[in-house]
């Protein structure tokens, strides 16, 4: 059983990538017969639904294609049934948050709203009135506005104008279930080993592409965030990117919006291009042989690939007996460093990879 994504929403800003880890707090399944089986890969699965913004999900399985609703947690257009188990250990509370749809972004309860004003009830406060009555209401201010949340519905309304938004549950996103790139790639050194442009610092876009943080953007480039990281890797950094607010968690590899609770993953690369001019060879290229028999070059130009030739000899050399996931036009691939293939993870079409030395 396999898996594609269908986004549906605007605001859906993540999309998976890396190996899940072996420990998940969490089950995908659906009902055949009389029988709950597992979804193969569902931390794909998991990681969409994370986010306020994504609405379903298409994911290929041996019934056909299936359609995940998220707000209804059921199946579109078959008689199968979806749930999501919890798994967290006993005397745990899983981690979730409580988000309301502003004008223009899914806002989580506790931030500041489009009026400025944060709102007198967090999360936590939400989903202890949820878990007394789930199928209650409550009410809540901000500022001097009183507002009523309607479990049942799904809803906010403004007590005075009865204004009616859509409220979304959703669970945190857990970056510790993802051993790709929720981590640094290679070891930390001390900063009397590095220059500082050994080191790329890149956040997770909105198409699912790494972007590297730039100075004409945000107030610190790789080589400042470097220099903070190397004083204290398990600290934080804060900045601000027009009129929003941002901090970046070393501890977690993640870049987190205050204003709206936007989270973001974050990875940070050896640069190998600060190496080149001083060093005699140069990085190896990855390909893969096309339908036609022609080799290509794994690249990111067009958003196509979600790697490049550096991203896969960065993990080639962390482990080069292991696989690694990536996407490319709406497919998931996985590539076996040890049979040095690429295997389409929905049609399960495998083709040769190479790696060459330059």
């Amino acid at each position: 059983m396999m898996y594609f994504l269908q986004s549906t929403d605007d605001e859906v800003e993540v999309r998976s990538q890396g190996t899940p880890a072996s420990w998940k707090h969490y089950q995908w399944q659906l009902l055949a017969g009389q029988q709950w089986l597992p979804i193969e890969n569902d931390h794909v699965i998991e990681a969409h639904y994370c986010h306020p913004g994504a609405k379903e999900i298409a994911i290929n399985t041996s019934f056909g294609r299936v359609f995940i609703d998220f707000d209804t947690l059921q199946t579109k257009g078959t008689n199968l049934k979806v749930h999501r188990l919890s798994l967290v250990p006993q005397g745990q509370i899983e981690d979730v948050a409580w988000y309301f749809r502003d004008d223009q972004l899914w806002r989580e309860y506790g931030s500041q709203g489009s009026s400025m004003m944060a709102s007198s009830v967090s999360s936590r406060d939400v989903e202890h009135q949820f878990t007394i009555n789930p199928q209650g209401t409550f009410t809540f201010m901000v500022g001097s506005r009183a507002y009523r949340l309607d479990f049942s519905t799904m809803t906010q309304t403004n007590s005075t104008t009865g204004w009616c938004r859509k409220v979304r549950r959703r669970p945190k996103f857990t970056f510790n279930t993802w051993s790709l790139y929720s981590a640094s790639v290679l070891p930390s050194a001390s900063s009397s080993q590095l220059a500082d442009g050994s080191y790329r610092w890149e956040f997770m876009g909105g198409e699912g592409g790494w972007t590297e943080y730039q100075a004409h953007i945000c107030p610190f480039d790789s080589a400042a965030i470097e220099r903070q990281y190397q004083l204290n890797p398990q600290g934080q950094l804060h900045f601000n990117i027009r009129k929003y607010s941002y901090t970046l968690d070393f501890s977690r590899m993640c870049q987190v919006n205050n204003n709206v609770g936007t989270t973001r993953q974050v990875r940070r690369t050896f640069n190998y291009g600060s190496q080149q001019s001083s060093s005699s060879g140069t990085m190896p290229v990855w390909q893969f042989q096309d339908v036609g028999g022609k080799w290509k070059d794994y690249s990111k130009q067009c958003g196509q690939c979600s790697v490049s030739s550096q991203d896969i000899e960065l993990q080639y050399q962390q482990n080069p007996s292991g696989t690694m996931l990536f996407t490319a036009s709406n497919f998931s691939y996985e590539l076996n460093f040890s049979a040095m293939t690429q295997r389409n993870l929905s049609t399960n079409t495998t083709r040769s990879v190479q790696r060459l030395n330059q």
